[in-house]
């Protein structure tokens, strides 16, 4: 029989701040095989959520092939999932304190369960958006859900930092098994099975979830703030959307200049109406807090580096350099792996080290890592200059994690500690929805001007030089860079591929100076801020990995 407890979940509560007495009671009734499967389906339904999210940093080169996709469509893929993740996360937490934290697990497992079978059954690319919209929202249910029913089943600090570990571990998981699943898959032939695999896995979360899940509401909850929702999604997606399509279309374009000007208009909209409602989807008085601004700028623009870099280097192997699947499957394990090996041990480390030092040396690495990376040779089809810069973002990464979460919580009053774990959330997948988007902007920006530049001086035959301007004209670079040999325009190929590599260079050293940035802010910025936790043992980070992570595809 499911449970209804009034526990404030971990979205707008901090997991070493303890749930009420009558939270505790409700979670201490339950019976020991209810706890267990409430764990299991909470851990299992985060993990397949971030296989889902993380697939495309192996496919991008066969979706490329695939739906021969030309300019920013393969960035859609990847942003199409985040965009739902960040502009519904705080609303979805509040609905699961209205309509129930299992609902929610249940519900949004069921869009990955459409949502995978969509992308699996594509014909075209723009299947693949509608897709990963949908497993987007899916997943954008389950981050704040599952977490929230992982708080309400434990009885005390020490269990409460074992379950959050676990669900930790298992998202960390899903991270380093994605790309192997799609690269295994697709080298075997069939990139479709991997989202397969995601639709069934997601079937059997469902089943578990309603045969032996607890359900947990909270007792009072915020009033929904709809007018705030529907400002900031639709200022965000405008915004976004105008970064994508910039280089493609020209930033100059009307429909790019009026998704811009909208998209302002709209988010300084928001900010006025979270100043005056009540209820806000978003309380703007954090960031009176020095330190809760300075760490959530360097969220941000950090989180933006790691995503970007993964990215542009899902791209290089991928549609650039068209490297194995597998191949790129087993690299993406030096920046996903990490992860999942060091954060409990990062975790216990900032008891003895300051977050501080751990954060500016976690950046300091991916600023070198990312700086390796843009100095790579396009033409070197070795996948051995790629591990070090892999390796390095990739710790880098995993040192960020948790020093983030616990200075952020550390820097404002309790009673905001749980508003300040979310927002600081939501910004991190800001910074992760923005790594694709603007790594794409800049790239393909580059190598479009690059391309054009280098084209009408290329000496290539009549017949092959008009051919090659058609098709850089109608589809970019890429396109240009994927012609089979013997076709008309494929003569340009080693100028395409130039092009392409001179322009992910770039995307590589705007991420590195986006890394080096939040590592100078950060020690800089947060000298003197209290960064570390009171209560060590109860604290584990309590936001997903991005990639959390890994998001390549790119997220």
């Amino acid at each position: 029989m499911s449970h209804d407890s009034g526990t404030v979940p971990l979205q707008t509560y901090p997991p070493q701040q303890a749930p009420p007495p009558s939270a505790l009671a409700a979670a201490a009734s339950l019976a020991p095989l209810r706890v267990k499967g409430t764990l299991a389906a909470a851990a299992v339904a985060v993990m397949i959520a971030q296989i889902a999210n993380a697939l495309p940093g192996s496919l991008n080169g066969v979706f490329q092939q695939t739906f021969n996709t030309v300019g920013s469509q393969l960035t859609w893929i990847t942003a199409a999932f985040m965009i739902p993740v960040v502009v519904f996360e705080l609303t979805f937490g509040l609905l699961g304190d209205k309509l129930g934290h299992k609902k929610l697990v249940i519900g949004g497992s069921a869009l990955l369960v459409i949502g995978s079978l969509v992308c699996a059954l594509s014909a075209s690319i723009e299947g693949m958006w509608i897709g990963s919209a949908l497993n987007g929202l899916g997943a954008g249910a389950i981050f704040p859900a599952s977490l929230a029913l992982v708080a309400a089943v434990t009885t005390n600090a020490r269990e409460r930092a074992r379950g959050i570990a676990m669900w930790a571990g298992f998202l960390s998981v899903g991270a380093a098994l994605s790309p192997l699943l799609g690269g295994t898959l697709a080298s075997l032939g069939s990139w479709r099975a991997a989202y397969i695999v995601v639709a069934v896995l997601s079937v059997l979360t469902v089943i578990v979830a309603l045969l032996v899940a607890a359900e947990h509401k909270a007792a009072q909850g915020r009033k929904p703030d709809w007018w705030g929702q529907i400002t900031f999604a639709l200022g965000l997606i405008l915004v976004l959307f105008g970064l994508v399509q910039g280089p493609e279309d020209g930033w100059g374009a009307s429909h790019v200049v009026f998704a811009f000007v909208a998209g302002i208009v709209l988010l300084a909209a928001f900010v006025i109406i979270e100043t005056r409602v009540k209820s806000p989807l978003l309380d703007l008085r954090l960031f009176l807090n020095r330190g809760f601004t300075v760490s959530s700028i360097v969220a941000v623009v950090g989180m933006f580096a790691f995503l970007g870099s993964l990215f542009s280097l899902s791209m290089w192997l991928g549609p650039v350099q068209h490297q194995s699947p597998l191949n790129v499957g087993l690299l993406f394990l030096l920046l996903q792996g990490p992860t999942f090996v060091l954060v409990p041990l990062i975790s216990r480390l900032l008891t003895r080290v300051a977050g501080r030092w751990l954060l500016t040396a976690g950046f300091f690495l991916m600023t070198i890592g990312a700086l390796m990376a843009s100095a790579l040779d396009v033409t070197n089809m070795s996948m051995t200059p790629f591990m070090a810069p892999a390796l390095l973002i990739g710790v880098g990464f995993a040192l960020t994690l948790s020093p983030m979460t616990a200075i952020a919580l550390n820097t404002v009053p309790l009673h905001l500690a749980g508003m300040a774990s979310a927002t600081t959330n939501l910004l991190r997948d800001l910074g992760f929805a923005l790594g694709p988007v603007l790594a794409g902007a800049v790239a393909l920006s580059a190598a479009g001007a690059r391309l054009g530049a280098a084209l009408p001086g290329a000496g290539l035959p009549a017949d092959q030089a008009g051919a090659a301007a058609a098709i850089a004209q109608a589809g970019g670079p890429i396109a240009l860079n994927s012609l089979p040999p013997g076709a008309p325009g494929s003569a340009a190929h080693e100028i395409a591929l130039l092009a392409l590599g001179n322009g992910f260079s770039q995307a590589f050293l705007v991420c590195a100076i986006a890394a080096g940035a939040a590592a100078l802010l950060t020690l800089i910025g947060l000298h003197g801020v209290r960064d570390t936790q009171p209560d060590a043992e109860a604290f584990v980070d309590p936001l997903r990995d991005p990639s959390e992570t890994g998001a390549v595809a790119a997220h």
